[in-house]
């Protein structure tokens, strides 16, 4: 990855935490941002599941299951809820130190202590937190790259993140790794595409034009808008996705991933 160049002078340092700092100041892991794309990745990691577990199987226990609900009261403040769900990631990685999901989480709850430290200004440690993050999710999609579950968890992550990003290069890079993750996933799940929920279709379907949208490819934003319209009927992105075929542009609070909500453990 090239978005996490080290700077050079303590100006490029400033610069550099000044950009790490947007998810903080009520970005990447705002509840209306990191929360709700986050819940998109995990409606489609549940469908797929569902999708390709045999019936008469029994139940899988995802991971995500055990720390979600607690890092999503984390994402509304509760910091308390987001020690429980690192703690449990750090459990996981002391048995297994190549759980690559538990690794994603993990890396994802430094980013919320990121968020934490840099509201209380303290830049240094926010800035150090967001590096171990960064690295975490990274290292974890290397360990698994082919699991649905990092793939979609860093891809949600780095798409809501880039819509708030000050400086304009990074933002662009992250943005096509969430890209690219989101489009591996789509590619890993063609087989039983079809088969999942139309929300979940919907998710990663309007994630897609969403991105490519923001990297300036209309074409291509088009393109999976008109799939959405036409293939996720009952999604709840339906109307964002005309939106952005009639205007060619979507609603502010429509391009950084807000999602319809459905990281409730029932659904």
């Amino acid at each position: 990855m090239t978005y996490r160049r080290k700077p050079r002078t303590k100006a490029d340092f400033l610069k550099r935490i000044t950009a790490a700092g947007f998810v903080i100041a009520g970005a990447l892991f705002c509840v209306n941002q990191f929360n709700q794309a986050s819940s998109a990745a995990l409606s489609v990691l549940a469908a797929g599941q569902e999708a390709s577990s045999k019936p008469q199987g029994p139940p899988v226990n995802r991971f995500d299951n055990l720390v979600r609900e607690d890092y999503f009261a984390g994402l509304a403040g509760d910091e308390a809820a987001l020690d429980r769900a690192i703690k449990t990631c750090e459990e996981t990685l002391a048995r297994n130190p190549k759980h690559a999901e538990a690794m994603v989480w993990h890396g994802a709850g430094l980013l919320l202590r990121a968020s934490f430290a840099f509201q209380k200004a303290d830049m240094r440690k926010g800035a150090e937190l967001w590096d171990r993050g960064m690295n975490e999710m990274d290292e974890g999609v290397s360990i698994a790259p082919n699991n649905v579950g990092t793939r979609i968890s860093r891809g949600a992550t780095l798409l809501g993140a880039a819509a708030y990003a000050f400086d304009k290069k990074q933002a662009h890079q992250m943005l096509q790794t969430g890209v690219a993750d989101y489009e591996f996933v789509l590619e890993l799940q063609k087989p039983y595409f079809n088969k999942l929920s139309a929300h979940s279709r919907g998710e990663l379907l309007f994630g897609l034009a969403s991105g490519w949208h923001q990297l300036g490819d209309n074409e291509k934003a088009r393109q999976y808008a008109q799939r959405v319209v036409s293939e996720t009927q009952g999604s709840g992105r339906e109307k964002q996705a005309a939106a952005l075929l009639e205007k060619g542009a979507l609603p502010a609070q429509n391009g950084r991933m807000t999602c319809t909500g459905c990281h409730s453990k029932s659904k």
